[in-house]
């Protein structure tokens, strides 16, 4: 398992993935989203993406992690761990001193070593998009932001990373006559051969 920047053939695949967790696309630019990827199947696991908010005159530029999924079948692996690393890493390397998420899951990232931000200290262009996110995902969306230099990743999360395995699916793919509303004891057919 590794993340990678993510390509242009990648597109497609994260808008669906995109819709199927029910994330916000605003502003979507593949180039800007990071990938989990199992490097035996090639099977893309997770994602999340950098998001540059410039500042106004004499104001500095902010970035925020955004987007970050991870598909349920690998869901308790570390991706997402790995994948919140990797951007926290790059905003680091693009000299952004501090990483700004607005989530509804403050919790998961608490874990990293982000602390929570009331609305009033967060920067104009952080509480505008936290205003938008609250309207998309529920009031309950809260600010967090972490120095770059603070993130901490927990030994669990690398271990389950160096081994992940997506989880097996439920075998969903019989089908009764019961699921097309049919009741196979009293149902006749037209080309019943008496059989």
């Amino acid at each position: 398992m590794y993340v990678r920047d993510a390509k242009n053939r990648d597109e497609a695949w994260l808008l669906d993935a995109i819709e199927q967790l029910g994330l916000d696309d605003v502003a979507f630019r593949s180039r800007d989203y990071v990938i989990a990827v199992d490097e035996e199947s090639g099977d893309r696991a997770g994602f999340g993406r950098l998001r540059l908010h410039r500042g106004d005159e004499g104001d500095e530029n902010r970035i925020e992690l955004t987007g970050i999924g991870v598909l349920p079948e690998w869901r308790g692996r570390g991706v997402g761990a790995h994948v919140v690393e990797r951007l926290v890493d790059t905003a680091a390397a693009d000299r952004f001193e501090t990483v700004y998420v607005l989530t509804d899951q403050p919790e998961y990232l608490t874990q990293f070593g982000f602390e929570r931000v009331d609305t009033d200290d967060l920067p104009e262009a952080l509480s505008d998009r936290l205003a938008e996110k609250r309207e998309f995902l529920g009031g309950d969306v809260v600010g967090l932001r972490l120095a770059v230099d603070d993130f901490e990743m927990p030994d669990r999360f690398r271990e389950a990373f160096k081994a992940a395995e997506p989880a097996e699916a439920a075998d969903d793919a019989t089908e009764s006559p019961e699921d097309f509303g049919i009741d196979p004891d009293s149902a006749t057919y037209k080309y019943d051969t008496g059989r």
